[in-house]
């Protein structure tokens, strides 16, 4: 197996479980964090390569009158199709993958640990190493079931039955707490999350 030159922590979590809140405190703290949400808008945008082929294989309908890609629609597409969520995946996970690659590479010229959020890390783990991505850890942010679900709803503004799909088309927070090495608790305060936070990253400073 390649060695990283620097150590890789993955995080990733539920939907609505709070990844961009620990992200966000890790920032704070002086690391890096490489988000690959951000990376998958960035190979989106009007005009790029993974826009082009989103659009040669599911239409010119997924385009606004700006030219830019309605994510919403395209989410609704996919969302209850499995077939054409791995068409999806097919066509822009290589392209993310490249760029967070490239990304650590950079990365390791200035860093001795950079952060790594993927959303759907445990369900496309074989396929991020393969692309040389190697996690030395895997950090999940979680709450309880009644907590991801309220705030699911009030986020995206979806009813009870939209948001417990949503989770349910996911693989279980219980299993990814399972294979994580570690795990942070979002169901309180912002301030609690922090403290749980801070304790990890005492050791990489």
């Amino acid at each position: 197996m390649k060695q990283n030159r620097i150590r890789v922590i993955g995080i990733t979590g539920g939907i609505a479980t709070g990844k961009s809140t620990v992200s966000n405190i890790i920032r704070e703290e002086g690391f890096l964090v490489i988000d690959s949400d951000s990376i998958a808008r960035d190979h989106v945008q009007r005009g790029s390569k993974g826009l082009k082929l989103v659009i040669e294989e599911f239409g010119e309908d997924l385009l606004m009158d700006d030219g830019s890609l309605d994510r919403e629609k395209l989410g609704e597409l996919i969302f209850r199709n499995e077939e054409k969520r791995r068409i999806l995946n097919d066509l822009l996970h290589p392209l993310i993958r490249k760029s967070i690659a490239s990304g650590i590479e950079k990365a390791s010229d200035h860093h001795q640990v950079v952060f790594v959020d993927i959303p759907l890390l445990f369900e496309s783990r074989d396929e991020i190493e393969d692309s040389g991505i190697i996690l030395d850890e895997v950090w999940v942010v979680y709450t309880d079931d009644s907590t991801q679900l309220s705030r699911l709803m009030k986020r995206n503004g979806y009813s009870y039955d939209e948001a417990l799909s949503r989770i349910r088309a996911q693989l279980a927070m219980e299993e990814k707490m399972r294979l994580a090495d570690e795990t942070i608790d979002n169901s309180g305060s912002v301030e609690d999350t922090r403290k749980q936070v801070l304790d990890l990253l005492d050791k990489y400073r």
